[in-house]
């Protein structure tokens, strides 16, 4: 583990309260500079909406970006149900890695690459996992896969690993763009961000979370 990094697990994130702003969902393939990746695409369509104060974010971010590169978005809202699937899965991966795990040290090392259930932000429509892209549509390198585990990675998912220069010069680009913009950055992995729910609220230092689990537009 990183030393100073705050898991999306630690009880100061899970113990802030939520107030329900009832912002609304909005669809983010809409917004100038936004490019929608179909790698996570499902028939709710739910990968492609946040809640309309990230999208308004992620606009600001991409409108900022150098010509020619513009912000890939790969999923934004996840089910529920797609959120216990990740968990189980990298549970399950975790064991075959490290067996013999204690049920608490799983826990833990399980929420660097995906959130618990009961405190996921992308459920709340808060966060987004996204890279930068060329003007056709091509990804850049970044230092590692997106989505990549940190076992995958060795370490390269995190934010603040040493990454080729051409990748670090791409990760500054993305990072500045998105801090100013108001999101904050999991430091686990380099391309999640997130405005208004739990680990924005602690990472911010606000009393409460805006946005607690979201439900899509009816179609």
């Amino acid at each position: 583990m990183h030393s100073g990094i705050v898991l999306i697990s630690d009880p100061r994130v899970v113990a802030i309260d939520v107030r329900e702003s009832a912002e609304p969902m909005v669809d983010l393939t809409s917004i100038p500079r936004l490019r929608i990746d179909p790698r996570k695409a499902d028939a709710s369509g739910g990968w492609h909406h946040a809640r309309a104060g990230l999208a308004e974010r992620l606009g600001a971010a991409a409108a900022a970006l150098p010509s020619g590169i513009d912000l890939l978005i790969v999923e934004a809202f996840r089910s529920p149900d797609a959120q216990r699937r990740y968990w189980n899965g990298y549970r399950a991966d975790l064991l075959g890695h490290y067996p013999g795990l204690s049920e608490r040290r799983l826990y833990q090392l399980a929420s660097r690459w995906v959130a618990p259930p009961e405190v996921a932000p992308h459920c709340t429509g808060g966060a987004v996992d996204l890279t930068l892209c060329d003007e056709d549509g091509v990804e850049l390198d970044l230092g590692s896969e997106l989505d990549a585990t940190p076992e995958e990675s060795s370490g390269a998912c995190f934010t603040a690993a040493a990454v080729p220069r051409e990748a670090s010069a791409h990760r500054s680009v993305l990072v500045q763009a998105l801090t100013a913009a108001g999101l904050v950055n999991y430091p686990t992995e380099w391309w999640h961000w997130s405005y208004g729910e739990r680990y924005w609220a602690f990472t911010t230092g606000v009393e409460h979370a805006r946005y607690g689990p979201a439900e899509l537009p009816r179609r």
